[in-house]
């Protein structure tokens, strides 16, 4: 089956194999060792000097552990929205008793910087700005992440970001573009399963942690923090994840940080340039498009769940369809983590063949 999905992705033989590891004790030398070596090297791909924490949970766990470390009940943020984790991200800060003020943006375009600072020089109350920055929604890419850091930190805010799907695969440069507070997760471009966030903290951030009076106790940071000291986690880790991302690391290290963002970037204009050769239509607009994964308008006459079955059941290709709003309206061509010219190669011939099928007419 080719799992062409934005996440859970395809995982390297070699790195399932690796978390078939015997078991280890997680309060030992091997895992401090282990921990050690995952935390310098996630750090190093996030291109920051301030902690970097692992914890056991998915994506939006991270997500809630940056809500709770560091917005108070009461507190006033901006939630910039572009897509459905964007509204994701809104609803945890409401959850926790945020002042959460969203910033939307028409589906299928980036946030605008300049509204950003218009929003903040309004309200000068705003103490932390959200957004995320790819949207696997929508298929867009915040490409103005730098300018929105830029802005953020001119205001003094706060700035926290989801990179969940874009760390790894898409150049994310934490300490350069005055981001506090990252996070990303295992099942996306790290190329393991799911299980591990990885969370960035500056020492902004810290300072922001310190005055937040959110209850938390397994989301705390803090605790991650002291435990990182001697080699453990507050509580007990995914010790096979673990064991996953550490073999992960040694793949990317091998292929070279660059050039996995420059294969994510060929990858992504080919998905692109063939969706657009069989007449296909892409949902994101021109020059904000995502390289970790593709949302392609389902045409008209064709039904978007028809053309996604039609696929894995005939074709071996799971596809995604679109969220929400996009539910029926999209299908989404994931090419992130662990995939080669011929995974995407061989999806564009599903994409086509199977949209014949929808279509009710026949060839490939």
């Amino acid at each position: 089956m080719n799992l062409r999905i934005p996440g859970p992705t395809p995982v390297p033989a070699e790195v399932a194999q690796a978390g078939a590891a015997e078991m280890i004790n997680h309060r030992g030398p091997e895992f401090a060792a282990m921990l050690r070596r995952i935390t310098d090297r996630v750090q190093e791909v996030f291109q920051t000097k301030g902690d970097l924490l692992t914890l056991t949970t998915s994506g939006t766990g991270g997500m809630e552990a940056a809500v709770v470390n560091f917005i108070s009940p009461g507190d006033k943020v901006l939630v910039v929205t572009i897509g459905e984790f964007g509204q994701r991200f809104l609803t945890i800060a409401k959850i926790y008793g945020a002042d959460a003020q969203q910033l939307a943006f028409e589906a299928g375009t980036a946030a605008d910087p300049a509204r950003i600072d218009d929003a903040l020089a309004r309200d000068p109350e705003i103490k932390a700005v959200l957004i995320t920055h790819n949207e696997t929604s929508t298929g867009v890419t915040n490409v103005g992440l730098s300018e929105v850091g830029k802005v953020v930190r001119g205001r003094d805010r706060l700035l926290i970001v989801d990179a969940i799907s874009s760390l790894s695969s898409i150049p994310v440069a934490t300490d350069e573009w005055n981001l506090d507070v990252v996070i990303s997760g295992s099942q996306k471009g790290w190329m393991v399963a799911p299980g591990l966030a990885f969370v960035s903290v500056n020492e902004r951030a810290w300072a922001a942690a310190e005055r937040c009076t959110t209850p938390r106790f397994y989301f705390d940071l803090g605790r991650a923090k002291k435990s990182m000291a001697s080699g453990e986690t507050p509580w007990t880790p995914a010790v096979s994840i673990f064991f996953q991302m550490d073999k992960a690391l040694d793949l990317m290290y091998a292929e070279g940080i660059d050039n996995i963002y420059a294969r994510h970037a060929r990858h992504g204009r080919m998905v692109r340039d063939g969706a657009r050769a069989i007449g296909l239509e892409l949902f994101a607009s021109e020059g904000v498009e995502s390289n970790t994964v593709t949302a392609i308008r389902v045409p008209e006459g064709v039904k978007g769940g028809d053309w996604l079955r039609i696929a894995r059941e005939e074709f071996g290709t799971v596809f995604a369809g679109g969220q929400g709003e996009l539910s029926g309206k999209i299908v989404r061509f994931g090419h992130l983590g662990y995939c080669t010219d011929e995974h995407v190669q061989d999806g564009l011939k599903a994409l086509e063949g199977s949209l014949a099928r929808a279509r009710g007419t026949h060839g490939s």
